[in-house]
């Protein structure tokens, strides 16, 4: 069996999408989420559901029993990271789980940038556990952009503290099929694959919006406190708000960049595009 950690969220859903697409069968998915009953709709697809809490140690060695692959979905209360991983890796090895595969963040074990800290912690816990492993350093998602292009249009600029750093992003549909290749495909244990898209400057991508929406929108690079203060003010809280800032700096020192193709021959096909990302969210 194969089991997908935050099911419930945007890229564990897609990733049992996926499993299903390449013909694992309902039943052999195991879909883990803190709260069940939002993944009702998996349960009545015949997808195994079972709670699973990171910070509730009891609650995953019993979710676990019987897997033999399993994707941990990075969690996402940054500070609390490393302990909810290490409880998930800790059941892992004592329900006997024959492969881990880990979302961690491109260049986790360099990358000065907050939010690598956690991850580079938890891929040392993996490695250490002796499980076969597989890293999946994934980098920005472009919906991050695309998902705040209402905003951006209305304000006519993008903004940011990433100078003319240069990104590596993709669609998280992409890392999702990603996810699923190294679940069901075979050669792909103790690697560590950097996985991102065509690369572009924040001031290109606002050039792209502005071509496929027709409306002028401008880059505008702020300080990182005043970035994060920004965020601050449309709702984010502000450590987290911070830590986004920070990233920004980590894209102007090249960190959430890579030019290697790992994504591209893990899912056998162009990663989405910042065009076609804009384009669809256009759409949508």
């Amino acid at each position: 069996m194969i089991a997908v950690s935050g099911a419930t969220g945007h890229l564990g859903r897609l990733v049992i999408e996926n499993l299903v697409e390449r013909g694992v069968a309902a039943g052999e998915i195991v879909a883990l989420a803190r709260s069940p009953r939002k993944a009702q709709d998996l349960a009545a697809r015949g997808v195994q559901v079972r709670a699973a809490d990171y910070s509730q140690p009891d609650t995953l060695v019993a979710a676990l029993q019987g897997v033999e692959k399993l994707l941990l979905v990075s969690a996402s209360e940054v500070g609390q990271r490393v302990a909810q991983h290490r409880n998930v890796v800790d059941a892992a090895r004592e329900a006997g789980v024959q492969l881990l595969a880990y979302t961690s963040i491109l260049k986790a074990d360099t990358s000065g940038m907050q939010l690598a800290a956690e991850h580079k912690a938890s891929e040392e816990i993996i490695r250490a556990t002796g499980i076969p492993f597989v890293l999946l350093r994934n980098g920005w998602y472009l919906e991050n952009y695309t998902g705040n292009l209402a905003s951006t249009l209305e304000h006519g600029a993008l903004l940011g503290s990433a100078h003319d750093g240069r990104v590596s992003a993709a669609a998280r549909a992409d890392y999702a099929a990603a996810a699923a290749e190294v679940l069901t495909g075979s050669g792909h244990e103790n690697q560590t694959y950097e996985l991102g898209g065509d690369a572009f400057t924040l001031p290109e991508l606002a050039g792209i919006i502005s071509r496929e929406s027709g409306r002028p929108v401008e880059y505008r690079n702020l300080p990182e406190d005043a970035f994060a203060g920004v965020l601050v003010s449309v709702g984010l809280p502000e450590p987290f708000a911070r830590v986004l800032a920070d990233a920004d700096r980590g894209i102007a020192r090249g960190e959430l960049f890579t030019d290697r193709d790992d994504l591209r021959r893990l899912i056998g096909r162009a990663p989405t595009t910042p065009r076609e990302a804009v384009a669809a969210a256009l759409r949508g």
